[in-house]
């Protein structure tokens, strides 16, 4: 597995590759050309070199999260044949723009709509969206809609060849990991996190992290953004369970590219211009 962790500034994108598929996680792409970040396209080129794209998976509907630019050049470049999302949904514009792009590329081409909700745990488990990923699912969940960063999509990806697990967040709070916790326990288990809410003091609790115990985390956050992410005190508590965290917003800004198979896990810058 291959997990590229893109410099998009403070919010997210990444691509997670396995031997011939590939899945895209969201889609912020920062209009501020003064931000020190990716280039997206050039990117996307290298990661998605000879992997075909299956899926887009939207963790939430707020603009850093779900982008129209970003959106548009995953829809008309990379043609994914499904479109996953929490079924709760936050009215914002961004939100309405995204969804009149995929509506309208709807009308010429083939993208099914995979709106999620745990109310039935038989809706858990995707194992035909792609021929070496699976995905499991934890949020959102009924219980817990009570805001739309608790709706954030949760879902851990498994590279079948190799048993490579990532663990999908979004933007999940406190109160929806107490919750994930108590349904699913041990399940969330991951060898790479993705640190919920871009390393937010309140992104993730002891109990969760005892559970995943990630070898390494990835935090997606923007150098000098006005939220002080990640917290230090949520950064100490994620070196504590794990053995590596990286950052995107270190170093004036870096991408990232970590791999997962029997050599074992492994985090470098990710230049796609060279």
């Amino acid at each position: 597995m291959n997990i590229y962790t893109l410099n998009v500034g403070q919010g997210q994108f990444v691509v997670v590759t396995g031997d011939t598929d590939a899945v895209i996680i969201d889609s912020h792409v920062p209009l501020d050309a003064s931000q020190p970040v990716v280039n997206v396209k050039r990117a996307l080129a290298k990661a998605l070199a000879g992997k075909n794209l299956v899926g887009f998976i939207a963790t939430g509907f707020d603009a850093d999260h779900f982008n129209e630019v970003g959106l548009k050049i995953i829809l008309n470049k990379y043609r994914p044949k499904w479109f996953m999302y929490p079924k709760y949904f936050k009215g914002t514009d961004e939100a309405d723009k995204c969804f009149k792009v995929i509506s309208d590329y709807r009308l010429t081409n083939d993208l099914s709509k995979i709106s999620v909700l745990l109310d039935d745990a038989s809706k858990r488990f995707y194992t035909k969206l792609s021929v070496d990923l699976q995905f499991e699912l934890f949020s959102p969940h009924p219980a817990d809609m009570d805001s739309s960063n608790n709706c954030s999509l949760v879902c851990k990806v498994r590279e079948q060849s190799t048993s490579a697990t990532y663990l999908v967040t979004g933007d999940t709070e406190n109160a929806r990991w107490d919750s994930i916790v108590r349904y699913f326990g041990g399940s969330v288990e991951a060898h790479v996190l993705a640190a919920p809410h871009h390393g937010s003091r309140n992104g993730i609790t002891v109990a969760a992290m005892g559970h995943i115990r990630p070898h390494t985390v990835l935090v997606s956050a923007g150098v000098g953004n006005q939220y002080g992410h990640p917290h230090d005190e949520t950064v100490r508590l994620l070196m504590r369970y794990s053995r590596k965290c990286y950052c995107t917003n270190t170093d004036g800004g870096q991408s990232l590219h970590t791999t997962v198979d029997s050599s074992g896990i492994k985090t470098n810058l990710f230049m796609p211009y060279q």
